[in-house]
This record gives structure tokens, sequence and C-alpha cells, in this order.
């Protein structure tokens, strides 16, 4: 028997012993170079056990130490092949024959998965169990290294649930025990892949299957969601609840890591309704119970999350993970809230709709982002409160505040600045905080008033104004007659409001036929206009 090794590979796990099956392709060839077989013109290896008898002698031999990938030469004599009566129509009898022989699968019927695991992350904090559902990607390859399927090709996972069947034999044992991210050599002999049949396509019969396998997702049907607690605010005084409305920042991945979706990205929060349906089944649950400024991990499976189908970038069957950050929540039955830090001893004069005031004040949001203030402007912001010149919830908070007074108001947007917000200033849906210092109060008129007396009024008062005596008052005249009366003490015009606005209006409201003058017809005191018209209901 002559053997000569003509193609060894650097590797070589593991050598042809007696007893083990192998397929491998040849070329039979007399000393005079005359083919009598081919392997290959059959198109399918030669499939055998070695040393039980099923070769001739010197095949038999010649194949023990083969390696997967070797390619040996083999001359063997005629005792050692078909001797004197050789094959009738094919081998003469007395012949040499020439083997060129190509090992391609080595096997052994007592032989088990071989698992090689050649990335393991450093956090593990799940493993694969019967029953799971996991996402992979693979490359299936022959023992001989040529590529006969793979997911990366399809650019999509394969999805299956693990230890049910759903499998070949030896994949279902060699997923188990695997971390998401870990990735795994696994050589399976053919009793436990796809036998001695093959799978009728790629796949011959009697092959070993090696995969080379990374596992990105796992989850059980049965699971809930799972909450990681990143951070906590020490102070946390109120709580998420079904109907609140929330504003917060996220990280969209999966379970590898790889990122969806951001809402950093578009610079702007997600807002929305806990508890009512309006996000995905596990976010709804998973935004319950957080304070403002919580940073928490969401991990969400497919069954409540975006299901079999997927949506956008994220695929079917995914495990989501979603970090993120409360920015603020608020209910829409909420009013505004006032904590009062100081109030001077002697506050007898509490402000109230019509007053003037003067205050200080920063403002900012819930998790403590300063909008504004006051005090680097250097100084103070004034209004008449209850006139609109604010939002509704600072008209409201601003309420029975006396002149030293520190208090804090949140106001929610509902009586702040609404969905939509103050573009490049407020974001939308926003609950606003304001640290609010009263520096002056002037007492308002009575509602309805702009202007009233601080003694009696003169029985001849159209006649005062009008100086020119004409009959007939002009807007200069009544003008200047009101700017009189102010400056000697004798009348009061509500406080803080533009002073020829408001004789304007006045003097509007008197000029009942609009012809620009007054007369002596249409002057009425506000209290005589009231009880006119109640005489007249």
């Amino acid at each position: 028997l002559g053997v000569e090794r003509r193609f060894v590979p650097e590797s070589c796990p593991r050598a042809v012993r007696p007893g083990d099956f192998v397929r491998y392709h040849y070329l039979g060839a007399f000393p005079d170079g005359t083919r009598f077989d081919s392997s290959y013109d059959r198109g399918s290896t030669f499939n055998v056990f070695v040393g039980k008898g099923q070769l001739i002698a010197g095949m038999d031999q010649a194949l023990v130490g083969m390696c997967v990938n070797e390619r040996r030469f083999v001359k063997i004599p005629p005792k050692l092949a078909y001797g004197s009566e050789g094959v009738p129509g094919v081998i003469p009898p007395n012949a040499v024959l020439h083997f060129d022989v190509l090992l391609v699968d080595l096997w052994n019927s007592e032989d088990e998965v071989q698992i090689q695991t050649y990335f393991k992350p450093e956090k593990c904090p799940r493993t694969v169990q019967v029953s799971d559902f996991v996402r992979y990607h693979y490359n299936g390859t022959f023992l001989d290294g040529t590529l006969f399927d793979s997911s990366h090709n399809r650019m999509r996972t394969y999805d299956t649930y693990v230890g049910i069947g759903w499998l070949i034999p030896g994949m279902d044992q060699s997923l188990l025990g695997m971390c998401v991210g870990e990735k795994r050599i696994i050589t399976i002999p053919p009793f436990l892949a796809y036998g001695e049949d093959g799978d009728g396509k790629e796949i011959p019969g009697q092959a070993s299957l090696v995969f080379d396998v990374v596992l990105l997702d796992l989850h059980n049907p049965k699971d809930g969601i799972a909450i990681e607690n990143q951070l906590v605010p020490e102070s946390c005084e109120r709580r998420s609840q079904t109907g609140d409305f929330l504003r917060y920042h996220y990280n969209g991945t999966l379970l590898d890591g790889t990122l969806f979706d951001s809402s950093y990205s578009r610079n702007r929060t997600y807002d929305t309704y806990v508890g009512k349906g309006y996000v995905i089944a596990g976010m709804d649950e998973g935004l319950l119970g957080v304070c403002t400024g919580e940073r928490r991990r969401i991990i969400i499976p497919p069954h409540l999350g975006y299901g079999e189908e997927g949506r956008g970038k994220i695929p079917g069957s995914a495990v989501l993970v979603f970090d993120i950050h409360v920015v603020d929540f608020h209910n829409p039955s909420d009013s505004v809230s006032i904590t009062v830090h100081y109030k001077p001893s002697n506050c007898t004069v509490l402000s109230k709709k019509g007053d003037y005031l003067k205050y200080h004040y920063n403002a900012s949001l819930l998790d403590g982002t300063l909008l504004d203030s006051t005090h680097s402007l250097g100084k103070t912001y004034n209004i008449v409160l209850g006139s609109g010149q604010v939002v509704l919830g600072m008209d409201m908070g601003l309420q029975d505040m006396c002149v030293g007074e520190r208090r804090t108001v949140v106001i929610p947007p509902h009586l702040g600045y609404g969905e939509d917000g103050v573009e490049g200033e407020v974001p939308g849906s926003a609950v606003l905080v304001f640290d609010i210092e009263l520096l002056e109060l002037v007492s308002g008129l009575p509602e309805g008033y702009m202007f009233v007396w601080n003694g009696e009024v003169s029985p001849n008062l159209f006649e005062e104004i009008d100086q020119n005596h004409d009959g007939e008052v002009l807007l200069e005249e009544f003008s200047e007659y009101i700017q009189t009366q102010v400056e000697t003490g004798k009348g009061k015009l509500a406080p803080g409001f533009d002073f020829e606005k408001i004789v304007k209006n006045m003097f509007t409201n008197q000029d009942r036929d609009g012809n620009g003058k007054v007369t002596a017809e249409e002057f009425k005191l506000k209290d005589q206009e009231a009880k006119e018209e109640h005489d007249e209901l």
C-alpha cells in the first residue's frame, strides 16, 4: 500500500479512526491513467464506515489518520484491492489501483454535539432555557468549510422556540445556556441533524453540520416587563399613575444593543398619557410609578411590544430595551400648586384681582432646567393681577400674597402654555415652576372701574371738563382734566395700565354716538349707567 499526503490542512482537530463514518470524494484510475470511477461524476460523495469491511482492504487502511480537507494519493496493490478476480467489465484481474482521495466529512456514532464558545459577554443576566424564544444569526457550513446557508445573507435573524422540537435536535440542545451576545461554533453529527436523507435541498445525507451562531435576542412567552431602576431622586413627592400625562426622553435599543430610536436625536421629549393605550402595552406599564427626574430601564418582551410583525427598524419578535428619563408629568385634573416659603408677620394686605404687582421670579421646568429669571435682567416683572397679562396659572398663583412673601408656584400646562408651549423657550405640555418674591403691591380699583374719585364728585362735573363751555368735550379736554384730578389726588386711575389708553377707553365709553365729541346728554358716571340699566330691566 502506498499513501502520498498531497495536501494536509494546518488545523486537524480530528483524524479518521476505525469505526468512524466518512464522506469523501475520489478519482479512481489505473497506473496508465485510465479512469475507471469518479464520485465527482456522480455528483455525490462516497459515504461509508471505515474499518468495518465495507471497503476494499487497501482503502480501509488508507483512510485511517486522514483529516477533513486532507488530500491523499493512494496506490493499492491487487491483494488489498480486487485480487485475481477483479470486477468483471470494470477492474481487470490483478490490477493496481490509484485513488485521488479528498476527505469531506468525518463522524462517529458515539459523537455528541460539540460546542466552542469564542465570545461571551461579561454580563449575562439570563441564559436560554427550554421553551424560550430566540433570535439569532448563523452561518451554516459543512465540515470542510463549504457554506450551505446564512441568515446574514438574508439579512434576517432566524427566530424560533428552543427545546420543543422546532429545530434539529443538535441545535435545540446547543442553544441552551447561551447569553445574548454570545458567539458559538456548534458542530452537529448527522444523526442529530438531517440524518441519512439530508434536507432534500442543500444538505446531503450523512452530513456533519457546523453553525457559527451569535444570539441576538431571548425571551419567554410568560415574561412580563423588567424594570431596572438606574436613578431615583431622593425627593419623590409624587409618582405617575394611570391617566397622567408624561414627558420623557428615551433611547430605544434591541437586546444586543442596536439603537432603533431616540428622542434625544429629535431634541424633543416623547409626550403621552400613561395607562390609556397610547403607547405599547409594556411601556404603558413601565411608565407607572415613576418620579420626575427618575431614570429607569424598561425591558419589554415582544408580546408587550411590537409582536411578531415588528415595526420600522424593529424586527419581528424583538425584545425592546428603553432607557428613559422622566422630565415631568401632570394630570389634566391638576390645579396650581402653591408652597409658601416665607410670609412676613405683618401680612395684612393681600393681593387681589386688579392690584398692580411687582415681583421677582425664577422660572424652570420640573426637572430643574432654568427657563427665565428676572434677577438676571436686573428688574422686576410688573403686572395687573387678573388682567390676562400672564398665564392663567400665574394669575392664580399670585393671589392672596403679601409684600415680602416668597412662594413656589407649580403650574400644569393646561394653566400654562398648553400643548404648543413657546417656540424656542417653553416646550409643549411642560409643567412650569416659578419661585416668586412679591416686592410691591399697589391696590387696584373695584372690578370694572378704570378711574375712581377719592372724594365727593362735583355736581357740575361736565361743565368743569368742558373748559371752553361750548357744550362739547373733546378727547384733549377730557384727558387734561383726568390728568389734573390724578395729579392733585382727587382721582385715581387703575394702576399698571398706560394712561393714554385708559383715558381714550373712558372717553370712547362716553362718546356713545362715536362722533369724537361727548355732549352733556351722553355723559354719565358709572353708577348712573348701572342704575339706569337696572331700572330699565
